[in-house]
């Protein structure tokens, strides 16, 4: 045996369709799609939602998607999908300095549309890679997928010394639930807090990047019914429990103290934290548990304010921010949360 390449991220890129003021959405959409008592409290939500601008593929300022059936959505999901992922894909090979072709492992992360042949199938047609690159496609893992997707390519790598390729590619925006005169926060919530994009990552067996040192998590099952997912008539329908900032307060310390301990680390040797902003109460309670300084989770805020909730590539677009900062993170630690209730967490340390 010889020795195992150390898997590194080498290349990012990010891709995101048009935006919109979060005043905007809320004054000419929003305000109309809710009623009653329900619109005072979506009022509310949607200002304190941490959110200052969201982008969107299937815009509700331009066109109402709310009652389409799930099949105009998920054929509108191809037309928008396709070229955001190979933008991204595009972006993260240049910076990476690699062809297409190098690609030997392609994993596409999606839970916000189904088609076959999918993103993994048309992008690697499109793009030119091998016929022999392997492809893998992981849906319905939501707003953490990007961890186990990093941590399957990056297990590639190690086992081949090839490169491999992760995209997570989400469109929200699909799937905006009809109006009803109901109050459900949970719906209100998510309709506050999601947005559009792709972010594509690069992993090559060593060089300069970030190096993935670990990717590790732990699932509460006793608390599975608190963050859903539906397969609706029309469109996906979120479910979110108030209760899991509550769940992710139990667990986080010790996911993240046990896997910097496994590297002789502890959370004073981390200079960087990219945490997937569920909403602003995730980021606190993150905040609080693990006793962070205010400035630590700044990247983490600034993508919730800019770009909202994008689902499984946001916590890339946090780490993609903080590694363009003038002075880059030597240790990150990235954090996200899902259905599960799931958390997951990696360790990343600069190599050049």
């Amino acid at each position: 045996m010889g020795i195992m390449a150390v898997p590194v991220i080498a290349g990012l890129g990010a891709a995101q369709p048009p935006g919109a003021t979060q005043d905007e959405l809320w004054e000419n959409f929003f305000s109309k799609h809710f009623s009653g008592t329900t619109r005072a409290l979506a009022e509310r939500i949607f200002a304190n939602s941490g959110v200052s601008r969201r982008q969107a593929a299937v815009n509700p300022l331009l066109e109402d998607v709310s009652d389409w059936p799930t099949e105009r959505r998920m054929r509108r999901y191809q037309v928008e999908a396709l070229p955001l992922g190979k933008e991204a894909v595009g972006r993260a090979l240049t910076a990476a300095g690699l062809d297409a072709g190098d690609v030997g492992l392609f994993v596409v992360c999606s839970c916000t549309g189904y088609a076959t042949p999918g993103l993994d199938i048309l992008l690697a047609r499109d793009l030119g890679m091998a016929p022999d690159a392997q492809r893998m496609f992981v849906g319905h893992m939501g707003c953490y997928a990007a961890l186990p997707g990093l941590g399957a390519v990056s297990d590639f790598v190690t086992a081949r010394g090839r490169p491999a390729l992760l995209l997570c590619a989400e469109l929200t925006s699909l799937h905006i639930q009809p109006a009803g005169a109901r109050v459900d926060t949970q719906q209100i919530v998510s309709h506050a807090l999601f947005s559009d994009a792709a972010v594509a990552a690069v992993v090559v067996p060593g060089g300069p990047g970030y190096a993935l040192r670990e990717v590790a998590s732990v699932t509460d099952t006793s608390t599975a019914d608190h963050m859903t997912w539906d397969v609706t008539d029309t469109g996906f329908r979120m479910g979110l429990s108030p209760k899991v900032p509550q769940v992710l307060s139990r667990h986080v310390t010790g996911l993240v103290d046990d896997l910097l301990a496994r590297h002789g680390r502890t959370r004073s040797d981390v200079d960087g934290w990219a945490v997937h902003p569920g909403g602003p109460r995730i980021l606190n309670v993150v905040e609080r548990e693990l006793a962070l300084p205010e400035e630590a989770l700044a990247a983490s805020r600034a993508v919730l304010d800019e770009h909202g909730n994008c689902s499984s590539p946001t916590v890339l677009l946090i780490l993609d921010r903080l590694r363009r900062a003038p002075t880059p993170p030597e240790r990150i630690v990235m954090l996200a949360f899902g259905p599960g209730l799931t958390l997951y967490a990696a360790l990343l340390e600069r190599t050049d």
